[in-house]
């Protein structure tokens, strides 16, 4: 078999084609960002919250907003995706019909019909409790968890152990956004963590 030869000129050609690839990924995502409203002062004075119904209500940069998240997720190879309420569900179901995987709910206390295993996570002003019914996921399958936001990583936290309960085979967590400074990747460290925005 005779032996490929790759000149200068050719690395050079894939070079410029994986830094073509580079920008066109961030100017994709600056423009996804861009989308996203900042609301000052909600729910309580000094918070900035970030309003993704701006993003959902534009078809061009939610489909492009999912085509993204949809590029990570592959790369994991999820037997499942599970999202938390509320949402997580806007990006987790339709994640789970691309990659044509089943899709789990992560619901708060009280809405799941069928016996749950429940965890209670601490809020900044009390606690509050999710739940997922027993017979969600099978065990040992490769689970994807989606949310939104990455804030401070409770929420994110209790939904992982309740993904324990069914003894996974890898977890891996998939945020649209990511506020680094209020450091939840650091209470997440010990899961393989992707952001599609980092603000």
């Amino acid at each position: 078999m005779k032996k490929k030869v790759f000149s200068k000129n050719t690395f050079f050609v894939l070079k410029k084609s994986v830094l073509l690839c580079k920008i066109f990924w961030t100017e994709k995502v600056m423009n996804i960002k861009e989308k996203i409203r900042v609301v000052p002062d909600f729910p309580t004075p000094g918070i900035q919250f970030y309003d993704i119904t701006t993003l959902l209500n534009d078809p061009q940069a939610f489909r492009e907003t999912i085509d993204a998240m949809v590029q990570i997720a592959r790369k994991f190879e999820p037997d499942v995706v599970v999202a938390l309420e509320s949402r997580g569900f806007f990006f987790g179901s339709v994640i789970a019909y691309q990659l044509g995987v089943p899709f789990v709910p992560v619901r708060k206390k009280g809405k799941l019909p069928y016996t749950t295993y429940q965890e209670t996570y601490l809020l900044e002003y009390g606690s509050s409790t999710m739940e997922i019914h027993t017979d969600a996921v099978p065990n040992n399958q490769k689970v994807l968890i989606i949310d939104d936001v990455l804030a401070t990583g409770g929420s994110m936290a209790a939904a992982i152990n309740l993904v324990n309960h069914f003894h996974p085979k890898e977890i891996h967590l998939l945020f649209l956004m990511e506020l680094e400074a209020l450091k939840g990747r650091k209470k997440l460290s010990k899961y393989s963590i992707d952001s599609l925005l980092t603000v």
